[in-house]
Order: structure tokens, then C-alpha cells, then sequence
């Protein structure tokens, strides 16, 4: 019926379409509401499994940082003089993954100061020549590595033998 024909029904005939189409929408909604029930619970058990799958791999990596498998940013710049700070994912002992220097920059970066001026080593062979001139990661007065937490605003001062570094898989 077109709306030209549903303007000759009178007032009683309209109800009783109105009665009729929610009389045959009502086991459709119901049927809606018991698929929508199960989606939902499918989500849940799906969010349940990654939840216990970043917790299974959180731990594993913790116990591979324990274990000394993976070298502290302290090691790496001691330790290395090429290659680039991209080259690496950072965690925190914890286990929580950072980047290193500010949030919003491009590239990570290491801070390093002679007690009296600070620089900022881009690279690995930067922060080599920085250390073995004598200075120490951080700014005066205030020793670590700058780290922030990836996709936040978020940021803090860490001890360098807190923060680990392990080769970024496909480097």
C-alpha cells in the first residue's frame, strides 16, 4: 500500500496495520536480541584469550629480561657504537613497552650530560661517542632515560638498568 492509499484508511483500519506490523516485528526483535546476547558473549571470550595472551607473553618476556637475555640501555650504549635506537623495542622491567626520549617526537632519542650541558644522541654511534667522552645518560642533576609510553602523553624519568632493549623482530 503506498502512503496516496494509507491516507484513505480510516483511523481503526491504521491501528489495526500498526497492531499487525508489530505483531510480526516482535519475533524478529526477540531473535535480534538473542544473536546480539551471543555476539556478545563471543566478544567477551575473544577479549578474555587476548587479555590472558598479552599476560602469558608479558610474563615470558619479564623472565627473558631476568634471565639477562636481553641488554639494559645502560649495556647497549656501552656495548654498541652502530646502528640505530630504532633498531630495538624498549621495555620497562615490568614489561611495559616505551619509546625513548619525548612523546610527539619523530625519533627516539637518548639524553646524555657532562654536568653542565645536555645532548641529545639520535643514533647508537652518537650516544658511543658521548659515553666514551665520560658522559652520563640523563640531564644535570637529574641522571635516566627519558621514556614514553607508546600512543600517550605520557612520560617519566627511568633508571637505565630499568629499561631493556630487544632487537625489533624484522631488524
Amino acid at each position: 500500500m503506498t502512503d496516496q492509499d494509507l491516507g484513505q484508511l480510516d483511523a481503526e483500519a491504521l491501528e489495526l496495520r500498526l497492531e499487525e506490523v508489530g505483531a510480526r516485528m516482535r519475533p524478529v526483535e526477540a531473535e535480534l536480541a538473542a544473536l546480539r546476547a551471543q555476539r556478545d558473549v563471543l566478544l567477551t571470550e575473544r577479549r578474555r584469550r587476548e587479555r590472558l595472551q598479552q599476560r602469558e607473553g608479558r610474563a615470558a618476556l619479564k623472565a627473558s629480561m631476568r634471565a639477562g637475555a636481553f641488554p639494559t640501555v645502560a649495556d647497549l650504549v656501552a656495548g654498541s657504537d652502530e646502528g640505530s635506537l630504532d633498531d630495538f623495542t624498549y621495555n620497562l622491567k615490568t614489561g611495559g613497552e616505551v619509546r625513548l626520549g619525548f612523546p610527539g617526537a619523530r625519533s627516539q632519542a637518548l639524553a646524555f650530560t657532562d654536568g653542565k650541558q645536555i645532548a641529545q644522541a639520535r643514533d647508537l654511534a652518537e650516544a658511543a661517542r658521548y659515553f666514551a667522552a665520560g658522559w652520563e645518560l640523563g640531564s644535570p642533576g637529574r641522571p635516566g632515560v627519558r621514556v614514553h609510553f607508546p600512543g600517550t602523553r605520557q612520560e617519566r624519568l627511568a633508571d637505565p638498568e630499568e629499561v631493556f632493549a630487544r632487537p625489533r623482530t624484522g631488524a
